[in-house]
């Protein structure tokens, strides 16, 4: 990883932070993402005491706005010549049902929208600094969901629990058909559970929501930097150089569910999402 440019969204907190401290270890120029100044400033002072010849900046944007993404994208393009990783992280549940400037349900931009569209912004410079890997932050949880097409926006019976596990289906779907249109480019793409993560995750939410998320990190969470591994093993592992479209859990190949390898189904979010980003599909 010595010298290699790391883009890591969510890389402020949690197992972002994880993530960016072990490749700064390994020797990455890290590009952090995050929404907090102070939080950001933090994080760079607390990861070059660790290195003090850390190569590293924070960028921010709210990643449920595209317009925000756009910038972000063209931040990243102005300050890296070559991306030859991109972790896609950010993400959160939301309790109540929230809509952004894009009109766009948050839970479906943020976990589903902002990795999907500035991947795409970054996709030819990722290309042109291959061998390059983009790996998407998934979960578990998406294993009993099923995508509405006729209701990506969840407009119907919403819960939190629902769109955060239809919202981590489509990181997955995503993947599946971003691995298929990159294949002979030099970039790789996988997705990965990290487990149930001792985090800000949840912290957002108010109520039962916080007091049972609050209770379950207390009993069952592991620890970021654990959760952080399988992340930094498909940035880093030399044996995945070409691996593409997998699925991965404590950083080993995984089987995710039936809904998440219907390649229709990822064909087809792929075209709606270019539709809702106002991209080429």
């Amino acid at each position: 990883m010595q010298g290699k440019v790391c883009v890591i969204t969510g890389a402020t907190s949690g197992i972002g932070l994880a993530a960016a401290t072990a490749l700064a270890a390994r020797g990455a120029e890290l590009a952090l993402v995050g929404r907090d100044p102070a939080r950001g400033d933090a994080v760079l002072k607390q990861l070059r005491a660790q290195n003090p010849h850390l190569r590293a900046a924070v960028h921010y944007a709210d990643l449920s706005c595209m317009d925000q993404v756009r910038r972000l994208a063209q931040e990243l393009l102005a300050a890296y010549p070559r991306i030859d990783i991109l972790i896609n992280n950010a993400g959160a549940l939301f309790p109540r049902r929230e809509v952004t400037v894009d009109g766009l349900e948050r839970t479906f931009a943020l976990n589903h929208m902002a990795y999907f569209l500035l991947t795409n912004l970054l996709r030819e410079r990722l290309i042109a600094s291959s061998p390059a890997r983009i790996v998407n932050v998934a979960s578990r949880a998406h294993e009993d969901a099923v995508l509405d097409f006729a209701d990506l926006n969840i407009e119907l019976d919403y819960t939190g629990w629902t769109a955060y596990r239809r919202s981590k289906l489509a990181n997955i779907l995503f993947t599946r058909e971003l691995a298929r249109r990159l294949q002979g480019t030099g970039v790789t793409a996988n997705s990965l559970h990290p487990g149930f993560v001792a985090s800000r995750f949840g912290d957002n939410c108010e109520g039962v929501y916080r007091m049972g998320m609050g209770l379950a990190k207390r009993l069952f969470a592991i620890r970021p930097e654990s959760a952080a591994e399988t992340i930094v093993y498909l940035a880093s592992a030399s044996e995945l150089e070409g691996e593409s479209g997998g699925y991965f859990a404590r950083s080993a190949p995984a089987q995710p569910s039936s809904a998440a390898q219907d390649e229709a189904a990822a064909r087809r979010l792929w075209e709606l999402s270019a539709g809702i980003a106002r991209i080429p599909a």
